[in-house]
């Protein structure tokens, strides 16, 4: 048994320790009755039941406190199913939904998920983002992201970049994550470095150094954020190995950096709040 000052000292240990956030995960259940669009059932890995409870056994030893979930489903109705999920469990912080500005029910879909808090807001491929800037009526779909106080994560292959700055540059009060970095091989713009409201989120697998030193080049300590994509970065390492590569390399940049990636450019980005 453990004496009383062991007790002690571990408990003043964990006395000011600070708070780690994932900010992509996705969860989903193919057991429901409707199914799931997404993952395949072709994919014996991912299709499967995906809880967070699940993504608990695997964050928790590492001391992640909590999780922004980004959501894979195309289905409208399934950024409810996140949020049903997350009203009684408290380790979800927020939710990143799929709604298409593309649609003629962008503004009532907003209106309807963004009176929930846990709401933070869209992700967006390349595709969409091009045409919004190609039309007015869905440029104006995502200034009302902005309007709002919501954000928006950005996924896609490297081309989609000059679009993101422009973006940037016509709506400077709506915040952007990029997904997914460092590309393979990196390949990160240097102008992204002037917009204050663009981060880049570190779930690209298992970087190298020289591809986390490229991101840190453009966006410093300040916008870089920590994320995992759990699940599917099971098919590239499991968990523990994801943590372990990006926490050996911002410890290295010392506490101040190490705090900023694993939470607090996060909670800028995303506006979460802890529960």
């Amino acid at each position: 048994m453990m004496t009383r000052r062991e007790l002690m000292a571990g408990a003043a240990g964990l006395i000011g320790k600070s708070p780690i956030v994932d900010t992509h995960t996705h969860f989903y259940d193919p057991s429901r009755k409707q199914g799931v669009p997404w993952p395949s059932k072709t994919d014996p890995l991912l299709y499967r039941t995906v809880l967070p409870a699940d993504w608990r056994k695997v964050a928790t030893p590492h001391g992640v406190t909590g999780t922004v979930v980004v959501e894979a489903s195309a289905w409208v109705d399934d950024n409810q199913w996140i949020l049903d999920l997350a009203k009684n469990d408290k380790s979800l912080l927020g939710l990143v939904g799929h709604l298409e500005p593309t649609s003629a029910d962008f503004a009532a879909n907003l209106e309807r998920f963004a009176k929930n808090k846990l709401f933070l807001g869209i992700r967006l491929s390349a595709r969409p983002i091009a045409e919004c800037l190609a039309n007015p009526v869905q440029f104006a779909n995502l200034k009302r992201l902005a309007d709002a106080g919501l954000m928006l994560d950005a996924i896609g292959q490297p081309e989609m970049l000059t679009d993101v700055a422009r973006l940037a540059e016509r709506i400077p009060a709506l915040r952007i994550v990029i997904d997914h970095v460092p590309y393979s091989p990196p390949r990160m713009p240097k102008e992204l470095a002037q917009y204050p409201q663009v981060y880049a989120k570190v779930s690209g697998g298992m970087p190298s150094t020289d591809a986390l030193d490229e991101l840190w080049s453009v966006f410093g300590e300040d916008r870089l954020v920590y994320g995992s994509n759990w699940p599917v970065s099971d098919k590239v390492a499991p968990y523990a190995d994801i943590f372990g590569n990006v926490k050996k390399y911002f410890a290295a940049k010392g506490r101040v950096a190490e705090e900023k990636y694993f939470w607090k450019n996060s909670q800028a980005a995303y506006r979460w709040k802890t529960r």
